[in-house]
This record gives C-alpha cells, sequence and structure tokens, in this order.
C-alpha cells in the first residue's frame, strides 16, 4: 500500500477517534444542559398553568379548555390532571411522530427529564395534581444538528489535513521516487544518477545509488578503453594508424558478400615508389614520419562516407575501400586530389616521385582473389603513366544507372505498391540448434521480372530523395503482418536517416501503440554508425520503443568502440557485431581476445551479443566460448 493511502488511513482513523471523543463529550454535555432546562421548563410551567387553574371556575368544561389551550401552545408530550382519589379529570398527549433528528439518534442518546408538577387548588380545598412534561424533540434537533455541524468540521478538516499532507508526503518522497526510477532505470540497463535531496535520510540513499553508478560508468569506461586499446593492437597498423591487412581484408570481403552497402563500390590502391630507399635516403623516422602523415590523408578521406575505410595492405601499398562511391573515377580523383594538395607538397622536396594511385570498380560477391588482380594490373599501368600519377580501369562491373526522378518514382510506387518485401534469415543461439530471432531485410522488386535489389542497392539512393521514412515505417508494417501469422521474434532494421525524423517516430509510436500483443515480438536495429550520428535521437527512439515493449539493439557493432561508453544510457537489449572481427575468427588470436572483452563488458550490464557474418557453422563452439549469446551470416543460412 502506497505512503498516500497509508496516510489518508491514519488521518481517517485519527479523525474518526477525534470525532467520536468530540461527539461524545460535546453531546453529554449539551444533553446535561438541555436536559435541566427542559426539566426547569416542566415545573414552571406547571405551577404557573396550577395556578391559573386555581383561580378559574372548577367547571369540568372551563379547566379542559384551559389544559387543551396551554397543550397546543407549549408543545407539550402531555398534561394530565388527576383528582385526590385517583381519578382522571383532563389529560392531553402527543400522537405525533418525533421531528428534527432521527429515531435511533433518540435511542441512542435518551433524554430524561423529570414532569413538571403542582397542585391545583379549589378554594381551601385541592381539586387535583397537575402533571406536564414538555416535548423533547426539540431538544433531539438541538444534539442532531449540533452533531451533524461537528461532523462537518471533522470532516473539513480531515480533508484539508489529508491534502496539506499528501502534498507534503509526496514532496517528502519525490527523491524516494527519484531513487525508485533510478534503480529501475539500472534495472532497464540505463546508467542515471539524479539529484541529491535535502534530506538527510534520503540524501545518504541518493548518494549511495550515485556513487554505484559511477562506479560501474566508470568500471565500462575503463574496460571500454583497454578494449579499444587492444582494438586497435589488432586491428590497425602500428605505424600509420590505418588498418591492418588483416582487418582491411575482412572488411572487403563483408563489403563484397554482405548487403550493408551498395552492389557496386571502388577499390582505391596507393603505392610508394621505392620505400626502401626512402627509408635510406630519409632515415627510419622521418620515413615513418611520411607513411603517418599519408596515412592520415587518406585515413580523413572516409569522413562523412559509411564504410568507407583505408588499410595498409603491405609495406607500400595502401588501399582505401570505397563502397558509398560506385565510380572508381571519383573515388580516384578524391583521393588523388587529397594526395596532391594535403600530403605531397610537404614531401616532394626530399622525394618528388613518391606514388601511384589507381582504381578499379567492383561488384557484390565478386571473388577477391579477381579483384585484387584487376587492381594489381590497374596499379601497373598506372606505373606505366609515370610517378605521382592515376590510373583508372573502365568499369565493366559498373551498376545500371538510373536518373534520380526514375530512383524516386520507383521507391514511391515500391512503396504505395507492395513492391517491398521481407527476406528473413535466422538468428541462433550459441548451440546452432534454437533460433532466438529473425532479421527481416528489405527487398525492393525492381522491374516485371521480379529482379529483387538488396537494401544497399536502393536505400542510399532513397536517403539522398529524403524517403527513407515511409519506406521503413511499411517495413514495420510488413514485420507486423507476419508475426500476427506466424510465430517467433522478428529484427527489422531502421535506416539511419530515419531515426532523427520526428514526424517518422510519431507514426511509428502510433502503428505499434494498435498493435500491444505485437510489440515484445519486434525488435528494432539501427547500424553503429547511424546511432552515434544521432545519438540523442536514437536514445529517445530506443527508451520510447522500449515502453511499448520492444527490444532495441545495435546492428555492425565494432566500428566506434571509442564511444562506447556511451551505451551505458541507452538500456540495449542487444548488440550485434561487425563481421569484419568475427570473419575468420578461428585463426586470429587478436580478435578473439578483443571479442571476449567485448562479451563480458556487455553482459556485465545485461546486454546480448550476436555475431554477424559467421561464415560456418563450425565457428558457433569457438564464438559461444567467447562469450557470444548468438550468431547470424551465410553460413547459419
Amino acid at each position: 500500500m502506497s505512503l498516500i493511502k497509508q496516510l489518508w488511513i491514519a488521518i481517517g482513523l485519527v479523525m474518526a477517534l477525534a470525532f467520536g471523543g468530540s461527539m461524545l463529550v460535546s453531546v453529554l454535555s449539551a444533553r446535561h444542559y438541555l436536559q435541566q432546562q427542559l426539566q426547569v421548563k416542566n415545573i414552571d410551567n406547571a405551577t404557573s398553568l396550577a395556578l391559573a387553574l386555581s383561580q378559574l371556575d372548577k367547571d369540568p368544561v372551563t379547566v379542559e379548555l384551559q389544559v387543551a389551550a396551554q397543550f397546543d401552545a407549549g408543545h407539550y408530550r402531555f398534561i394530565r390532571i388527576v383528582s385526590p382519589t385517583g381519578e382522571l379529570l383532563v389529560e392531553r398527549t402527543f400522537s405525533g411522530q418525533m421531528q428534527g433528528a432521527p429515531d435511533w439518534f433518540a435511542r441512542l442518546i435518551p433524554v430524561k427529564a423529570e414532569p413538571g408538577k403542582a397542585l391545583i387548588q379549589d378554594g381551601w380545598k385541592q381539586y387535583g395534581a397537575l402533571t406536564l412534561a414538555s416535548h423533547d424533540q426539540y431538544v433531539y434537533k438541538s444534539l442532531w444538528e449540533g452533531t451533524l455541524e461537528l461532523l462537518a468540521w471533522f470532516i473539513l478538516g480531515g480533508l484539508v489535513a489529508g491534502g496539506m499532507g499528501t502534498l507534503l508526503v509526496r514532496r517528502i518522497t519525490q527523491p524516494l521516487r527519484d531513487v525508485v526510477a533510478q534503480a529501475e532505470a539500472i534495472a532497464e540497463r540505463r546508467f542515471v544518477k539524479i539529484a541529491e535531496p535535502r534530506t538527510p535520510e534520503l540524501r545518504s540513499v541518493a548518494r549511495g545509488m550515485n556513487d554505484m553508478v559511477s562506479r560501474l560508468k566508470s568500471m565500462f569506461r575503463e574496460e571500454a578503453a583497454r578494449l579499444e586499446d587492444l582494438r586497435k593492437k589488432v586491428t590497425r597498423d602500428a605505424v600509420t594508424g590505418l588498418s591492418s591487412r588483416e582487418y582491411f581484408i575482412s572488411h572487403l570481403r563483408e563489403v563484397l558478400e554482405g548487403e550493408q552497402f551498395q552492389s557496386t563500390g571502388s577499390l582505391v590502391i596507393v603505392r610508394l615508389l621505392d620505400l626502401d630507399q626512402l627509408n635510406q635516403h630519409l632515415g627510419h623516422q622521418k620515413a615513418d614520419a611520411l607513411l603517418k602523415h599519408l596515412g592520415t590523408v587518406l585515413h580523413q578521406s572516409g569522413d562523412g562516407r559509411p564504410g568507407q575505410r583505408a588499410g595498409r595492405l603491405k609495406g607500400a601499398e595502401f588501399g582505401v575501400l570505397c563502397p558509398s562511391t560506385p565510380s572508381p573515377s571519383e573515388a580516384a580523383q578524391d583521393i588523388f586530389a587529397r594526395i596532391s594538395s594535403q600530403w605531397l607538397p610537404h614531401w616532394s622536396h626530399v622525394a618528388p616521385e613518391l606514388f601511384h594511385v589507381c582504381a578499379v570498380g567492383y561488384r557484390r560477391r565478386e571473388p577477391l582473389g579477381e579483384l585484387f588482380s584487376r587492381a594489381d594490373e590497374a596499379l601497373a599501368r598506372a606505373g606505366a603513366v609515370g610517378p605521382n600519377s592515376m590510373y583508372v580501369e573502365e568499369n565493366a562491373h559498373g551498376a545500371d544507372a538510373r536518373p534520380a526522378e526514375q530512383w524516386r518514382t520507383l521507391l514511391t510506387e515500391a512503396v504505395d505498391g507492395g513492391r517491398l518485401q521481407l527476406a528473413f534469415y535466422p538468428v541462433v543461439d550459441g548451440s546452432g540448434d534454437g533460433a532466438i530471432h529473425q532479421e527481416g531485410l528489405i527487398r525492393l522488386v525492381s522491374d516485371a521480372s521480379g529482379a529483387l535489389l538488396s537494401a544497399g542497392d536502393f536505400m542510399p539512393m532513397a536517403a539522398h530523395l529524403n524517403l527513407t521514412a515511409p519506406i521503413d515505417l511499411h517495413v514495420v508494417r510488413l514485420a507486423i503482418g507476419h508475426l500476427r501469422s506466424a510465430e517467433g521474434d522478428i529484427a527489422v532494421n531502421l535506416s539511419a536517416e530515419t531515426i532523427a525524423d520526428f514526424r517518422f517516430r510519431n507514426e511509428l509510436t502510433q502503428l505499434l501503440r494498435a498493435y500491444p500483443d505485437i510489440c515484445p515480438r519486434l525488435l528494432f536495429e539501427v547500424p553503429e554508425y547511424g546511432v552515434f550520428r544521432a545519438f540523442d535521437a536514437f536514445k529517445e527512439l530506443a527508451h520510447t520503443l522500449q515502453e511499448l515493449g520492444c527490444r532495441v539493439g545495435i546492428e555492425y557493432f565494432g566500428q566506434r568502440f571509442t564511444e562506447g561508453n556511451k551505451l551505458a544510457d541507452l538500456g540495449l537489449d542487444y548488440i550485434k557485431v561487425h563481421p569484419s572481427y568475427v570473419r575468420g575468427i578461428a585463426d586470429n588470436l587478436g580478435n578473439q581476445e578483443f571479442l571476449k572483452g567485448l562479451c563480458n563488458i556487455a553482459h556485465a550490464i545485461g546486454i546480448q551479443v550476436i555475431a554477424l557474418g559467421v561464415e560456418s557453422r563450425d565457428d558457433l563452439p569457438l564464438l559461444a566460448s567467447l562469450g557470444f549469446d548468438g550468431a547470424t551470416g551465410p553460413g547459419i543460412r
């Protein structure tokens, strides 16, 4: 029972006891006073009437008329005259109903006033004995009205005291509710602090809770920093800070085999002409500075371009993967311009002939060896052009180009005409036998032949045309429709551009509120780069979805681990680790150590960890031993 209810009950009991005591004292005192007054009135009236009758002739009719007149005017219960011999001479008795107070009240508080008595004389002889009693209904009426007035004041006082007490209790217990809300937030994997109240007893509780949250966040930050250092160690080149060869190749495999990006993209290769000679001419320290400077320029080329990554392939070779730039010429020109303007002028005075740049295009599921063979050939052609030159392979694998308006028509018709579909892929548990949920990936029927485009093929253009919100909303409707006729849970993706759309969030909330039974079976995922690009909007959206009963996760997690400490405020249900860490996990001890630490820290705050891009079921036991709760990928389907 709440404190407010207990307060009202206590006030009610106190008021009832106070009212009972006050009423008892008040009514008894008033009854005693009124009873005395009634008795005095009876005596006075009896004496006065007896005197008046003594002076009259004792004619029976005259006596009876006098008694009747007195009875009708004086509100008596009875007037009775009895002769000395005991004969009843005259009697008048009240025969009506008592008014002014309930019968039960009169029975509860009886009034007993002695009747007035007097003798009537007839000359020197006694005519008779007069006895009268005034009616007591007016006494009961006065007592009843006083009781009602007292009750009204006690009720008013109780309401005022209860209202003031309620406000006071709410004010006093507000810090306690804050502590409860903080505890609930911790249970929901959100670590928030509260203001310390003025009440000393509650201040110590709030301070203890805040200290615990601070220690948890500190532990999370320290562990995240340690894992970030380990991630850099196993995924980055020590000199340039770019991705290591293994990590770059793993990321390239994911782009070629996955569906996160468009089906076509570009690979740019930068080769230094003679690194050994540079080391001899500049010295190792200055040559390392040259390489680090080049690495910085190549790394910055990916700012604002999802998926673009630079890595060191060999000692003198660097690769830049551009999945969001289908045109190799455009990608090569951008890298060449950056190198020529930001890097070459600082080093051309010591080595005027420094580099070659080449670019080739690729298509999804192209064999990795074939892609690198074409890149080696393009690099050789760049070398034939001369130093500090660029060569672009004519992309025979380019996608069919569509004008923006044609894309707009296609995407609009896809939403309105039902040309969007969901393809379902299982996410299994550590043993590989049980399904955790299914991933619902969007597909677009592009033409009359039924050819399907994956999300990476059309969602970038949808983002460019500001059409991601209606597409995402339609995807949710498709998932709800499937869940209404099938068992299990479904996870759907929300675009990075959509989560900051206030109108979309309102429409999504209204849609989900219409299906409260479906929400616990519906999971929402957002790519990691989208989460940190609009973190506050994602945080608000995540809390709204969780209040509706849905679960929320981050997909392709691990590329921006330096900001992972923000996860403590999100209350996530799960994360899906980027495939570049998972592919070839059996042969990569560094990634194993990193992923084990990631699983430990995620489990410490109640977050499930799922592996993406699993190539074989043979990897499942190893992933389970590292702490993964589930897995999905081409080897699971």
